[in-house]
């Protein structure tokens, strides 16, 4: 049973902060913890004091880690803002006052004390206050032996400051104060920039917490009593009135209504829920009373798991970011030995001046400072992540988001996934003395037993016609075949032709209706009773609207669709025929489907396969993507690697058409990241400067090397162009 301390979780220094699941308190970023513990106020405030240090720690890049919870990425993009707007505030008047200032503007502004010192004054808070953050991401960072972009940007930073400070002491001429000012400010605005392209999935996040209720209207020992949602656990009755939010995940057990899930799922019309249906979290209940048991609550529920899919999401790393990961420590030693190649080769061989050498070195070194390389793929992840999640689209990590633009062949489950996974029973055909009446009892005495949706098409056709079932006993599952039973004394078969066959029964009594309601595209149950065949149940299984649309739109993509199926070949080519799928692989049992899947990967092909059911998590596990249906079983779910809430077959291409803009837009960050290094590296050490008189100041190299940032930023932001290409 889930315990009140497993759901709720609080701050103790802000009790008024309540969630059901761990995370950081937005008021002092300390960690929350079960609204049951003891801590003491004083055992708090240490706890407080340890966050804030921990946050201490963070470089700019290690910030991006926090915005996946919508409260902390509320409070580190106004951190970042802040910072930002002070570090302008103080690099205005120092650019002024510079000699690039000076030039930029020709004019020359009073000092009441010396220039240096100004310079001095104004730009140390920028570097020890507002870009504190990539000074101790530097010292946490080296202390663990990792050379990542917070070492690069302070390299950079202290290069231009400690130059600065050395020339001012030695009175070596002009300083560099407005190169580090520059580089901070820069660099602030790009992580500014970056958080805010990220704020969408936060915010996306936030619309998910607040779906759950505050209070939960619940039955404890016969009283109907309001308590939180986060103090409602398994087993409760939880009373749901008109208008109420769904608090968790349970089964209604008593009451009719109708609930709107589109919030949660994407389903656009509420959906009537009996005895028996299962109710999610987050969804609100329309015009009718019902009562229904909690199953699954706090971290359990659908909700969360939705919300903890986003944030894994945007917590990993594509494949592409691990490379940049591993460049930055490689660039952290090409800009030092850039820098200090420079200093010499100007100082030494060149025969230039201190402070000439001492420019050129310090321009290298800002310029090799690629912070955009950072932010290259976790902003187009961001908003890829997030724009997915806004259209129902559940991505669970970077590299799947990156990998599904590479499908080259995909498979699809007919049942559920192309049609309705809504069979209704269209023909029921009795031969011999055997009445429909009566075989519609014999099958349906068997198929009680059995939770597939063929089993359900025929109950309820048994239920609408009134009839009166057996007692089953004897039961037998057949896996992909059938079901097997005794009742009324007689051993009875429903299932497949190829399990009549497997049980050496003939079929020619019925051999006509047989291929005539094949040809008309039905899926079969033959019943046989003692041996002997007695008569069929055509079974229709509705095509979605958007099945077709979905499989020309894949080929347009140039992907190569199968469709997979235990029906019979028949009734497969029918539908295969309907929607232009290229392969059919029918009369499919569920343990073989996986091999089919293995199949096409050993033809060369990247595979993804859709499915919704128990039988298809071996085939979603072994494909390179894996993606279910959304209102399929919970065990599809955990295996894929996208989830499509909508139940939409046209979210598949969707999906694809996502990734491929996001992959677009993070080859072209990295290009951005890249090519202002790579092309002014020797232009800032000075290589033409003999030659063509082409130099850049530090402060220029400032300026360059932040603009890719900022492209960077808005170059992900734009990835949003591509939200009308998801619709249908």
């Amino acid at each position: 049973m889930q315990t009140k301390e497993e759901t709720l979780y609080t701050c103790p220094m802000h009790p008024e902060v309540r969630k059901t699941l761990p995370g950081k308190c937005p008021g002092c970023g300390m960690e929350l913890i079960p609204a049951t513990s003891k801590t003491t106020v004083g055992e708090a405030q240490k706890k407080a004091n340890h966050a804030r240090h921990d946050m201490s720690k963070m470089s700019g890049m290690d910030h991006e880690r926090a915005m996946t919870d919508p409260a902390m990425a509320k409070q580190m993009e106004s951190d970042m803002r802040r910072r930002f707007f002070i570090s302008l505030a103080l690099t205005i008047p120092i650019v002024l006052y510079s000699p690039m200032g000076e030039m930029l503007f020709n004019i020359l502004l009073y000092s009441p004390i010396p220039k240096n010192l100004l310079l001095f004054l104004l730009t140390t808070p920028i570097v020890f206050w507002t870009g504190s953050i990539f000074i101790t991401g530097t010292y946490y960072s080296l202390k663990a032996r990792k050379l990542n972009m917070a070492v690069l940007i302070a390299t950079g930073v202290l290069a231009a400051y400690i130059g600065s400070v050395t020339l001012a002491v030695i009175g070596g001429g002009e300083t560099f104060y407005e190169a580090a000012a520059m580089l901070i400010t820069f660099v602030l605005f790009g992580h500014w920039m970056e958080m805010k392209s990220r704020r969408g999935t936060s915010d996306s996040l936030r619309a998910l917490f607040d779906l759950v209720p505050p209070q939960a209207r619940v039955l404890r020992n016969g009283k109907e009593m309001l308590i939180p949602s986060a103090e409602v656990v398994t087993d409760d009755i939880v009373i749901l009135k008109p208008g109420d939010k769904v608090p968790v995940d349970g089964i209604v057990i008593l009451g009719e209504t109708a609930i709107d899930e589109a919030l949660v799922t994407g389903e656009s019309l509420p959906i009537s829920k009996n005895i028996g249906d299962g109710v999610i979290g987050g969804s609100i209940n329309q015009n009718g009373s019902v009562q229904f048991r909690a199953t699954k609550v706090g971290s359990d529920t659908v909700l969360a798991s939705i919300i903890k899919m986003v944030e894994t999401a945007q917590n990993s790393k594509a494949p592409g970011q691990r490379i940049a990961d591993k460049a930055a420590a490689y660039l952290v030693v090409l800009a030092v030995v850039s820098g200090i190649l420079a200093f010499f080769g100007w100082y030494v061989f060149a025969g230039a001046t201190f402070v000439a050498a001492l420019t050129f070195a310090i321009a290298t070194v800002v310029i090799a400072c690629p912070d955009a390389l950072g932010l290259a793929t976790p902003t187009a992840v961001a908003v890829g992540t997030g724009l997915g999640a806004k259209h129902n689209i559940l991505i669970k990590d970077a590299a799947t988001l990156e990998g599904a633009s590479k499908i080259s062949a995909i498979v699809l489950d007919k049942t559920g996934t192309l049609t309705e996974g809504k069979p209704k029973v269209t023909d029921v055909i009795a031969t011999g003395n055997i009445s429909e009446e009566t075989l519609l009892r014999y099958a349906a005495s068997v198929e009680t037993k059995s939770s597939h949706p063929l089993s359900a098409a025929i109950l309820a056709e048994s239920k609408q016609r009134g009839i009166t079932l057996l007692a089953a006993e004897n039961f037998q599952s057949l896996s992909g075949l059938g079901l097997e039973a005794t009742a009324d004394g007689k051993t009875i078969l429903v299932g497949t032709e190829r399990l009549l066959r497997d049980k050496h029964i003939a079929t020619e009594n019925i051999r006509a209706d047989i291929d005539k309601l094949l040809a008309d595209g039905k899926t079969l149950s033959i019943i046989a009773v003692d041996t002997v065949a007695v008569g069929i149940i055509g079974i229709s299984d509705e095509v979605r609207e958007s099945s077709k649309k979905t499989i020309a739109e894949l080929k347009k993509l140039g992907i190569e669709t199968a469709m997979i199926t235990g029906d019979n070949t028949k009734t497969a080519e029918a539908v295969g025929v309907q929607l232009g799928i290229d392969r059919i692989f029918a009369e499919v049992l569920p343990e073989d489907k996986a091999s089919f899947v293995k199949k096409l990967q050993d033809e060369g092909k990247f595979v993804a396969m859709v499915g919704d059911g128990v039988n298809d998590a071996p085939a979603l596990a072994q494909s390179d993507i894996g993606i279910a249906i959304g209102a399929g079983t919970d065990v599809a779910i955990e295996t894929a690697s996208i989830v499509l809430m909508k139940s939409d077959p046209y979210d598949i291409v969707a999906a694809i058409r996502l990734s491929k803009a996001t992959v677009q837009k993070m080859k072209q960050n990295l290009f951005w990241a890249a090519i202002y290094n790579v092309l002014a590296i020797p232009v800032a050490a000075g290589v033409f400067y003999t030659s063509l008189g082409w130099s850049l100041r530090p402060e220029i190299a400032a300026l360059l090397m932040s603009a890719s940032s900022i492209i960077v930023a808005t170059n992900a932001v734009l990835l949003r162009r591509v939200e009308p290409k998801l619709k249908i």
